[in-house]
């Protein structure tokens, strides 16, 4: 393919890196979701992705929004208790975001290394 086909082709558009995922904190959410199938604890996502309350709540509205998570709340007040999971279709969208990820990887690594200065 001609330098001019990919241009035409959109090669390096990256469509699959979607907005609400592609944002570190929300990367970090789904993760650490994805890496427990059971859920976690608000206290315990808050803690792995060094979030604040706030920031951890806007950004579980977001992804409960697009579908990717589910948030339970259970109880009031002090004895409540907040867990999150990944849905299956966050799970799905989840793994086509690390595919996209993976193109980028393999598209960027060998050019770049080809054309590092030498010392």
């Amino acid at each position: 393919m001609s330098h001019r086909q990919e241009l035409e082709s959109a090669r390096f558009a990256y469509d699959g890196l979607e907005r609400v995922i592609h944002e570190k904190a929300r990367l970090g959410i789904l993760t650490s979701l994805a890496t427990n199938a059971e859920g976690l604890r608000f206290a315990e996502l808050k803690q792995l992705c060094a979030l604040t309350d706030g920031n951890l709540n806007r950004h579980l509205r977001a992804l409960a929004e697009a579908q990717l998570v589910v948030v339970d709340k259970v109880g009031e007040g002090r004895g409540s208790t907040t867990s999150v999971q990944l849905t299956e279709i966050g799970r799905q969208r989840f793994l086509e975001y690390l595919d996209e990820l993976q193109r980028v990887v393999s598209d960027a690594r060998p050019a770049t290394q080809r054309l590092a200065p030498q010392s």
